[in-house]
């Protein structure tokens, strides 16, 4: 989290000086003042918007190549094996139900227990199955994991996710421009451009804001993990989703993913104390399974 909020720091602080150069040498903020609008305060939600949602949707643009690279993963363009045909047929069927694009499907080599999906598009995504899921997993407990995944993808819920981290940041952007310009101003009483108040308040609160815009994010995730599992229930049965949820409950701890996919798998960071719970991509597998036999009843 650290390291993530390292980077939208720097990152903002580099695109705001160049969006700074371009909006003066275009004449916005002259524009703006024409209008009877708060030049500066409307250039910095610009600025905001434009690095908060830029970011989340080239994150969303590469997340199909970083995670078929980061998770050293094989797509199966020619199926070898009965399992591997096996797969590619389950994730077809599943896709056509839902009335989208076929996924391409891909196997990393793991011993956890797991799956994502991933990808910018409906009809363009990917599925992705551990080599530990296959060899620990009966068929139909697999059936329900991948029908998981395939929810996520018909639900759109890659795009959405990225949608609420685009706003989020936009908020975190803007606002810690604010605080940092009424320290530097109110406080340090600098009318002259951005002196250190300025910089010292905007980077606090960039970590701060970030924090907490990463339990908002959080929250949604989880909320759609209990979606995905219905429609999976949907898809393969509820009983088979019961059935693979229970085995993910004795599997061995997920490995690490890149973000961007991470709230997207079948298995992810879960926690039950209350404090940490709000920054967990997925709910406790308890609770997945009680949402489940609720529904039914």
């Amino acid at each position: 989290m650290l390291t993530r909020i390292a980077l939208l720091i720097g990152t903002n602080i580099a695109v705001v000086l160049v969006l700074s150069i371009i909006l003066n040498l275009l004449g916005v903020e002259q524009l703006l003042q024409r209008s009877g609008i708060d030049a500066e305060t409307a250039t910095l939600l610009i600025f905001a918007a434009g690095i908060g949602f830029a970011g989340s949707f080239i994150s969303l643009a590469m997340s199909k190549p970083m995670a078929i690279r980061m998770m050293g993963a094989q797509v199966l363009e020619s199926p070898r094996g009965e399992a591997e045909r096996w797969l590619v047929q389950t994730v077809r069927r599943f896709a056509e139900r839902e009335g989208i694009g076929m996924p391409d499907v891909a196997i990393y080599d793991a011993p956890e227990v797991n799956a994502f999906a991933t990808g910018a598009r409906r009809n363009s995504a990917l599925v992705a199955v551990s080599s530990g899921l296959l060899q620990q997993m009966s068929r139909d407990e697999a059936e329900a994991v991948i029908a998981h995944e395939v929810t996520h993808v018909a639900n759109g819920d890659m795009v959405t996710l990225t949608l609420i981290q685009g706003v989020v940041n936009t908020f975190v952007i803007f606002l810690s421009h604010i605080a940092g310009r009424f320290v530097d101003q109110v406080v340090f009483k600098n009318e002259e451009g951005h002196g250190p108040g300025f910089w010292i308040t905007m980077i606090f609160a960039q970590m701060v804001l970030g924090v907490l815009a990463s339990m908002i994010t959080m929250y949604f995730s989880r909320r759609r993990e209990f979606r995905a599992d219905a429609g999976a229930a949907r898809l393969a049965g509820r009983e088979k989703m019961v059935a693979a949820l229970e085995r993910l409950r004795g599997s061995a701890a997920p490995q690490d993913m890149p973000e961007e996919i991470e709230a997207f798998g079948i298995n992810g960071r879960m926690g039950g104390e209350t404090l940490k719970r709000l920054f967990m991509s997925h709910p406790p597998i308890e609770e997945r399974i009680e949402a489940l036999r609720a529904s039914a009843a």
